[in-house]
């Protein structure tokens, strides 16, 4: 199967992909969820007239001819209290949040008026006008129209609006159950005894950690050996039980690279097996039954990249996210790269590990000096993806070019 286009095999991997599923949760259980249906403003938002600051309701035909003006203050509208009986030509004593009365059209700040006693003067430059800080009824949603959309991933904010709708449960996308197998003889719990030639296993650590963020329900299962009998009964016995099982390891085309055939011979349907890009050309998706495989390469810079960039829209489509794909930014480069292979294209995509900057008020992206697939640093100290097209050879300082944030991509 020949190398397919970076594109083309998110495509493949977002094919079919919808929401799971549904659950009810309470508001305090719903922040990084997605909603599965759309909230309406069943009432007005603000429900009624209120004032924005502290000061005096009145009515502007109150203050006729050339100030300065004096009238009497009479009654006062607080929040939670009742709204009082608004005499023409009188003030009411107003506080923020507080019900406008009847027959007010204006609020004027209570430092812009001197008051004596039971009157307030007001002067003729503080003369208020119409409208001024009230919060109409319906200003900010009028009833009946949407407040949240569904797809639309939970923010705290989004929270604030449901409650003050009284709203108390929301509807959201069950989260996608995911199996992350790590195969490798090589492999050992950090943290465990060594043995010659073994690697505390870190890449699992990874994928686990932004599955989670990004809102999934996450199984780290024990390493997987190399050998044909142990990791065909792993990967079996990983795929009974979840959505989507991500491999690690063994996905190449080495002696001991076993993954994809015992795959094939479980049942398994490869969509690609090989992405035009660096890092993480072996990159894999396939399909058994209604369970989606993603198999990345061992490299911890390869498997940390093809997760961000397949496993993370997967997972978010996965969920019925509006926002599943990330946004692609161009930003001004800082730093020189050739490409590696003595500065020839060779038709794959780059992704470059790049940290954010922002010089002179502008924001910039400076490419990492490390950019082998195998560093397992890279990674921790960037904060965005560079792209630099295949049919590129070279970037030069300033250059502007396709940027992805690590934010976007659950980093």
């Amino acid at each position: 199967m020949p190398l397919i286009a970076f594109e083309d095999a998110l495509e493949l991997t977002l094919l079919g992909a919808g929401r799971l599923g549904v659950v009810q949760v309470g508001l305090d259980d719903a922040a990084g969820r997605v909603l599965a249906t759309p909230i309406i403003a069943h009432r007005a938002l603000p429900e009624f007239d209120n004032s924005a600051m502290d000061g005096y309701a009145l009515d502007l035909d109150s203050l006729r001819g050339d100030g300065p003006w004096e009238l009497t203050v009479a009654g006062e509208s607080r929040a939670g209290g009742n709204v009082p009986a608004f005499a023409s030509g009188t003030a009411c004593r107003i506080f923020t949040g507080a019900a406008l009365p009847s027959g007010t059209n204006t609020v004027i700040l209570q430092e812009n008026v001197t008051r004596d006693g039971g009157r307030i003067t007001i002067a003729s430059h503080t003369k208020p006008r119409a409208g001024q800080h009230i919060r109409r009824s319906g200003s900010e949603l009028a009833e009946g129209t949407l407040a949240l959309s569904e797809g639309a991933r939970i923010t705290p904010a989004m929270l604030g609006v449901a409650a003050t709708l009284d709203v108390t449960s929301l509807l959201v996308a069950r989260r996608p159950r995911v199996a992350v197998l790590a195969s490798g003889d090589e492999l050992r719990a950090p943290g465990t005894p060594a043995w010659p030639g073994s690697i505390p296993e870190s890449n699992a650590h990874v994928v686990t950690a932004i599955a989670r963020r990004v809102g999934a329900e996450v199984h780290a299962l024990p390493y997987a050996s190399d050998a044909q009998a142990p990791l065909s009964a792993a990967l079996a016995a990983a795929l009974e039980d979840c959505d989507l099982l991500v491999t690690i390891g063994g996905a190449s085309v080495g002696d001991h690279d076993r993954v994809r055939p015992s795959l094939e011979a479980l049942g398994a349907r490869f969509a690609f097996h090989r992405v035009s890009m660096r890092p993480g050309k072996p990159t894999a998706f396939a399909t058994r039954g209604t369970t989606r495989i993603l198999c990345l390469p061992g490299n911890p810079a390869s498997a940390t990249l093809a997760f961000h960039l397949f496993g993370v829209p997967l997972l978010r489509s996965l969920q019925g996210d509006l926002a599943a794909q990330p946004r692609s930014i161009a930003v001004p480069v800082r730093g020189h790269h050739t490409r590696t292979l003595g500065g020839h294209c060779d038709g794959r995509d780059d992704f470059l590990r790049a940290a954010l900057e922002v010089n002179d008020g502008e924001l910039n992206v400076r490419l990492a000096s490390q950019q082998s697939s195998g560093a397992v640093t890279s990674f921790a100290r960037a904060d965005a993806l560079v792209r630099l097209a295949g049919t590129r050879e070279r970037i030069d300082d300033g250059d502007r070019l396709p940027t992805l944030l690590l934010s976007d991509l659950g980093g």
